[in-house]
C-alpha cells in the first residue's frame, strides 16, 4: 500500500473511532480489493434496501472519479482521438456493479426463482475467479447476500462483507468483514458510509494517487 493511502486511513482512524475500531480489517480491505483490481477482477456489490442504496454509493465513487482526477492512459486517449470529444471528457474507472441495481432482471429472478437467488444467480453470471464480492447487512443474515457469497466462493472470488456489531452468519461465510460497532440499522448504515468511503477513496489513491 502506498504511505499515501497508509496516511489516508490513518486520518480518517483519527477522526473516527468506529474506523480506529475496525482499523486493521479496513486496511486488509484496502489491500484485498487493490491486488484484484491490479490483476484484472472486478468488483461485485450487494445488498437490500438501504444497504442497495449503499451499493449503488460505492459503484459511483469508483466508476468515475470521487476524490482525484483519473487521468486516461495515452494509449485509450489515442483510439478515442478525434472521435467527438470524448479523448477530453472520460476518464479512466475501476470496474464494478451493483448487482441490486437491474429492476427488470432482479425481478423476473424473483418471480421465477426467488429472492433468495437474485444475487447468487448474477455472481454465476459475472463473476470471475480473481474478482470480488462486497456484501452489505445490517444483520450479517440476509439471505441473497449469504447465498451470493457462497457462490462466489466456489467461483473462485473473494468475499468482503459490511456488518453489524456481531456480524451474524456472515461470519461464518465471508473471507473479511467490516463490523459497525452499532445495533441500530441506522447507525450501522452511517458507520457503513464511512467504511466504504475510506475503501473508495483508498483504492483510487493506489491507482491515481501520488
Amino acid at each position: 500500500m502506498k504511505t499515501s493511502t497508509e496516511r489516508l486511513l490513518s486520518g480518517y482512524a483519527k477522526r473516527s473511532a468506529s474506523v480506529r475500531a475496525a482499523e486493521q480489517d479496513v486496511h486488509a480491505a484496502i489491500v484485498l480489493l487493490a491486488d484484484a483490481c491490479r490483476a484484472g477482477g472486478k468488483l461485485l456489490v450487494c445488498g437490500n434496501g438501504g444497504s442497495c442504496a449503499d451499493a449503488d454509493h460505492i459503484v459511483g465513487e469508483l466508476v468515475k472519479s470521487f476524490r482525484i482526477r483519473r487521468p486516461l492512459d495515452e494509449a485509450t486517449k489515442t483510439k478515442l482521438a478525434g472521435r467527438l470529444e470524448l479523448a477530453d471528457k472520460l476518464e479512466a474507472g475501476l470496474p464494478a456493479i451493483n448487482l441490486g441495481a437491474h429492476a427488470s432482471l432482479v425481478t423476473a429472478l424473483i418471480n421465477d426463482v426467488g429472492a433468495d437467488y437474485v444475487y447468487a444467480q448474477q455472481v454465476i453470471s459475472y463473476g470471475r475467479p480473481g474478482d470480488v464480492l462486497l456484501g452489505i447487512s445490517t444483520s450479517g443474515n440476509s439471505k441473497n447476500v449469504l447465498y451470493a457469497a457462497e457462490t462466489a466462493k466456489a467461483m473462485g472470488m473473494k468475499t468482503v462483507g459490511l456488518t453489524g456489531r456481531t456480524g451474524g452468519k456472515m461470519r461464518e461465510t465471508f473471507d473479511l468483514l467490516l463490523c459497525a460497532e452499532a445495533d441500530a440499522t441506522e447507525d450501522i448504515q452511517d458507520i457503513h458510509s464511512t467504511f466504504y468511503h475510506i475503501l473508495c477513496a483508498a483504492l483510487e489513491n493506489e491507482f491515481w494517487g501520488e
